[in-house]
């Protein structure tokens, strides 16, 4: 059965911008059906999708006060699931340039990219244990293991934004670990004019 529900009311959206809580939480509940449809048609992959729906409906709860209009809900959420999608492309776009193209007739690695291979895995592996637990675990489930977002935050017991903002926490301060080792940076030579 195909049941179509209903945006949610102008009154339910004036309460939730007046900082009503059970009338904010019951616009995004309202609002997530409508935000995942737009999403699983924007979004390359339902990871991505799910991942776009859940960062949008965070924005709906933190700046819903931003919302000129009432009846502009739909649009809004719909920029900003675009909005979110494209960043998602952006990302794995830069992504993919900063991995290097290996040789398509060499069927098997070199021992030379065997070993940096497993130089870089023990790199990340070593900044990966350095986070705080939470953080790690999170980042674990997410990113190594590939749950999806809500499955993430059932396991630890977190709501969707609580675990989202941990996530993001965490892929912060694992970049920024492994910037400050990454080997193909050369420190600044004391006298370098070359700046």
């Amino acid at each position: 059965m195909n049941r179509r529900f209903p945006w949610p009311d102008e009154r339910l959206i004036r309460a939730a911008q007046d900082g009503d809580v059970t009338s904010l939480t019951t616009v995004v509940m309202e609002s997530q059906p409508h935000v995942r449809k737009f999403a699983l048609s924007l979004c390359a992959s339902p990871q991505d999708a799910e991942d776009a729906a859940q960062e949008a409906l965070i924005i709906l709860y933190r700046k819903i006060g931003t919302l000129r209009a009432t009846g502009a809900l739909a649009s809004w959420m719909f920029r900003i699931v675009r909005n979110e999608c494209l960043r998602q492309i952006r990302l794995l776009s830069s992504r993919s340039e900063e991995a290097p193209a290996r040789p398509a007739s060499s069927a098997e690695p070199s021992a030379e990219d065997a070993v940096l291979h497993r130089l870089e895995a023990e790199r990340i592996a070593a900044a990966l244990s350095t986070l705080p637990r939470d953080q790690r675990q999170v980042l674990i489930l997410r990113d190594v293991r590939g749950l999806p977002g809500k499955s993430v935050a059932d396991a630890l017991g977190l709501s969707t934004a609580a675990m989202k903002s941990r996530l993001h926490r965490a892929r912060a301060a694992l970049r920024h670990s492994l910037e400050a080792t990454d080997p193909s940076i050369d420190p600044p030579v004391e006298g370098d004019s070359r700046r």
